[in-house]
């Protein structure tokens, strides 16, 4: 039976219901900038009532849940879009980076020097005994050398930069991973009776869920798991990568990272599994900050060289080593021809007695000549070199390889003398240095060169093609004008730096010749392979710089206009679920006013009991 203490305490619920709504809006109101909270609603319902004689007299009020404003549907494509940003941001970021560092459009760069460099060939032909003009175009060399090294270190700097955020960020998917389980353990405890709802705590929890979605493109996952047996129903919470669980419930599963077996220091990225297999996950990981790294860094790292195989950055490192590969061999090539008394190639890792076309060179099928010159200058002898499948660097004389054709017996000027040929005169020796290096050298012998004879290699071309010949001289650097294979280590050869006079404009010691000088005039309209592994561009030297360029700028152009159309999404994707889950402070205001209002009506209700007892109390005296 419902009584006046009854009716006291349906006045005491309304102040509690009224209490706690003003104590949840002021939460709301204190938190209305932190960072993934999410606002919270006090729901509340009739109390059960009492049934009476006359029917079922209400009790009151009682709170039923403090409740997150939170859509779930909304969340997962705000944190996906975050995910996708995150990417876009980095990316955008890193290219337009490394597009600064080719500024061709403004006239300065590789290409001006390129251009320069050429052009002071055209003055060195036409002056081919001028020493200052030697000294001019040794310059203008380091100047293009110097301009190709700084740009590939540039390049190169920026992927060594990335490698290392690329580790701390790995290590902050593990520390997030780690702090997320254990916050779904406090979750589970606190709502182990099934009764309240850890709010803070699961807007906590999201925060981290959006922090990896946007670092690793991690997706969170809580499914509904029935057991057939029992009846029940429980809840399997995870947090996975591409298919790698990196949380599992009150678990996590740390991603490992290490380049303690690369050459170069980049870092392999695994995943252990519970049976404690290692599973590469480099190419695995194409979301978030994380993916936007390996896909400029390079994912896949070759396991014999240690290098990326793919990625942005990766990809133009590997065009300029090979625009500048291409342009040292072939200009090499053509300078092999300037006549000289000893010639001495690079450091070679081959195998003397394995064929050279099918060697790490690139050697072509052909022939080149070995032409002896004397004093004045006039060829003496003359002797052809060919070059096949089968041909090896070292061998017996008259065998099919290069020391041997060189050592054969010969006659070569058809003079009848058997001794002033090549083989008489040209000495090949296949060389180990102090430091383990291995190369070979081709030398006058001192009889001849008391007589002032010299000698050079000339490739034969089987069309007008400057690239149709053998590429044997250039391809191993006999008497080369660059040094170095790489945009990394290119330089003017060592010999010329010192002594710029030595640099020569033709092929034979007689002054005025100016063949050599006319070659690489020519070479700059000639089209030659640039090997880019698998890849082959067929271009002029300006052509294969310009590929490098565009590529470059297209990468960063479509990057700019993929981040303004996420950008779109993401603010449009942000803008929804902050309607439905950030605190309005507008809002807010007038809850608390309306709650303010209900205590004040609950607590009248309190005075009038208050009054009604007062009166029972006086009719009792």
């Amino acid at each position: 039976m419902a009584s006046i203490f009854n009716s006291l305490h349906i006045g005491y619920s309304g102040l509690s219901v009224s209490q706690v709504g003003i104590e949840t809006t002021a939460h709301n109101i204190s938190n209305a900038e932190s960072e993934g909270y999410t606002r919270q609603r006090v729901v509340a319902a009739a109390a059960t009532p009492l049934t009476t004689s006359f029917g079922q007299v209400g009790n009151g009020a009682q709170i039923t849940e403090i409740k997150r404003v939170f859509d779930n549907f909304v969340y997962d494509r705000y944190t996906a879009v975050s995910s996708d940003k995150e990417y876009s941001d980095y990316e955008q970021k890193t290219l337009e980076t490394l597009s600064t560092y080719f500024p061709e459009i403004d006239g300065v760069g590789v290409k001006s020097d390129l251009q320069n460099f050429y052009n002071m060939w055209q003055t060195f032909a036409d002056n081919p005994d001028n020493t200052a003009v030697k000294v001019a175009l040794a310059q203008q060399t380091q100047s293009l050398t110097s301009h190709i090294t700084q740009n590939q270190d540039q390049v190169l700097s920026l992927q060594s930069q990335i490698n290392e955020e690329l580790a701390l960020s790995i290590n902050e998917v593990n520390s997030l991973a780690k702090e997320l389980a254990g916050i779904n353990k406090s979750i589970d405890a606190a709502e182990s009776g099934g009764i309240y709802t850890a709010n803070d705590l699961r807007d906590k929890k999201n925060v981290i869920e959006q922090s990896l979605a946007k670092l690793i493109g991690a997706k969170a996952v809580t499914a509904q798991v029935g057991n057939g047996a029992s009846g029940t129903i429980t809840q399997s919470y995870t947090v996975s990568v591409n298919g790698f669980n990196i949380v599992d419930g009150a678990s996590y599963h740390p991603i490992t990272i290490s380049k303690e077996n690369n050459p170069f220091g980049f870092y392999n990225i695994s995943y252990v599994r519970q049976d404690g297999t290692s599973i590469p996950m480099e190419e695995k990981l194409n979301g978030g900050k994380i993916g936007a790294m390996l896909d400029l860094r390079g994912g896949a790292i070759n396991t014999t060289s240690g290098m990326p195989t793919d990625g942005i950055i990766q990809k133009t490192a590997s065009e300029l080593d090979a625009f500048a590969k291409g342009l040292i061999e072939s200009i090499n090539n053509l300078y092999s021809s300037s006549s000289t008394t000893k010639m001495t190639s690079n450091p070679l890792s081959i195998d003397p007695l394995n064929s050279l076309m099918n060697s790490s060179l690139n050697i072509k099928e052909g022939s080149f000549d070995i032409v002896l010159y004397d004093l004045d200058g006039k060829v003496s002898a003359k002797r052809t070199i060919n070059i096949d499948q089968a041909t090896v660097m070292n061998g017996v004389a008259g065998s099919n390889s290069i020391q041997g054709q060189i050592q054969a017996q010969a006659d070569d000027n058809n003079d009848g003398n058997a001794n002033n040929d090549i083989d008489d005169s040209l000495k090949f020796n296949w060389a180990t240095y102090a430091n383990g290096d291995k190369a070979f050298e081709l030398t006058l012998d001192p009889v001849a060169q008391s007589k002032g004879y010299t000698f050079s290699l000339i490739d034969v071309q089987k069309d007008d093609s400057l690239a149709s010949g053998t590429n044997f001289a250039g391809a191993v650097g006999l008497n080369r004008f660059f040094d170095g294979d790489s945009a990394r280590n290119m330089r003017l050869n060592n010999k010329l730096l010192d002594n710029p006079t030595l640099i020569s404009a033709g092929s034979t010691p007689l002054g005025g010749d100016n063949t050599i000088a006319l070659n690489v005039i020519q070479h700059q309209f000639e089209k030659f392979d640039f090997d880019i592994g698998s890849i082959t561009y067929n271009t002029t030297t300006y052509g294969m710089f310009d590929t490098t360029v565009t590529e470059v700028g297209s990468a960063t152009n479509a990057a700019i206009l993929r981040n303004e159309t996420i950008s779109t999404q993401f603010n449009a994707t942000q803008m929804e679920y902050n309607s439905v889950s950030k605190v309005s402070i507008d809002e807010e205001m007038t809850n608390l006013i309306k709650y303010q209002t209900a205590y004040g009506a609950a607590a009248k209700i309190i005075t009038t009991i208050d009054q009604m007892m007062q009166t029972l109390l006086g009719i009792k005296q």
